[in-house]
């Protein structure tokens, strides 16, 4: 015995909303309409469902199971159908995403030579594990510092990210090739408060710094252009349009790579190993684009 999807959604609804008003207007039909879908489901089940009174219409300890039992249904029914169009859409079209910002700028770099099957996602990746991500095909390729191999996902670098400071060019430390991350101590820097793994590597690193937060890609560059705080830049930041356009002609910072090897953070790209032969000419261009 199958039980229809509609019915199984009006007792989920139920359950939600507890009257038979608001499950009709929920779904958009009428209360006849519901009262009979009940009715059916009862049938349907050879079994009690709700408890009718006068006025007023609950569910039974086995309806309660049987809304639960729905609820997952519906839920898993959805979610088979996201998984196909994913699945659909990652054999035709490659979908990229980052861990950390620096590989979205390069991406955005080369957009003009990509090929059309390609999506970049904009703003870097949160939340799930890069293995659950790749293996429900929200993305084809995802960058970040991890390297994963397994038996059915692998890494490749593609690339060194190396962070840098832009100094007031009166200050000292501006006038070394290199600066160490104990030398900006107790500065006060303003920083983009989406930049991945490197937040937590100079929160760790820079002694009694103070980090002013920004939200906003075009707000972080209009107060580096009128202030003197120093901020972090990386060897990929030649590439941030948004940076070179409001970065003012008469700015006198002075850029100072970082020595420390925790200033230089190593880059892969993840990806299912059984799309490895369509995804590496991507992947080459990538590394053979990466600056020095």
């Amino acid at each position: 015995m199958m039980i229809d999807n509609y019915l199984l959604e009006e007792l989920a609804v139920f359950a939600k909303t507890r009257t038979l008003a608001q499950t009709a207007e929920q779904l958009n039909v009428t209360q006849p309409t519901v009262t009979r879908g009940m009715q059916k489901l009862e049938d349907d089940f050879g079994v009690r469902l709700f408890d009718r009174q006068p006025n007023r219409i609950k569910l039974t300890e086995t309806g309660e199971l049987a809304a639960a039992e729905a609820t997952k249904l519906i839920k898993l029914n959805l979610e088979m159908i996201d998984r196909i169009k994913k699945f659909d859409y990652s054999q035709h079209s490659i979908r990229i995403g980052s861990m950390i910002p620096g590989p979205l700028i390069l991406l955005n770099h080369l957009h003009s030579v990509l090929p059309d099957d390609i999506q970049v996602e904009k703003e870097s990746l949160s939340g799930d594990k890069i293995e659950q991500q790749l293996m429900r095909n929200d993305y084809s390729l995802i960058f970040s510092n991890q390297e994963i191999l397994t038996s059915e996902i692998e890494s490749q670098y593609v690339g060194t990210e190396n962070l840098q400071v832009n100094l007031d060019q009166f200050m000292f430390q501006a006038n070394q090739s290199t600066v160490h991350f104990q030398e900006l101590k107790n500065l006060s820097f303003i920083v983009l408060r989406e930049i991945g793994s490197w937040r937590d590597i100079i929160q760790k690193e820079i002694p009694g710094a103070k980090f002013l937060y920004q939200e906003q890609r075009d707000a972080f560059a209009d107060i580096t252009k009128y202030s003197n705080f120093p901020y972090f830049t990386t060897n990929l930041s030649q590439y941030d349009t948004i940076l070179l356009q409001r970065k003012s002609k008469n700015d006198d910072r002075v850029t100072v790579p970082i020595w420390d090897e925790s200033a230089k953070m190593v880059i892969y790209v993840s990806y299912l190993t059984k799309q490895k032969q369509r995804l590496t000419p991507i992947m080459n261009l990538i590394r053979d684009s990466w600056p020095n």
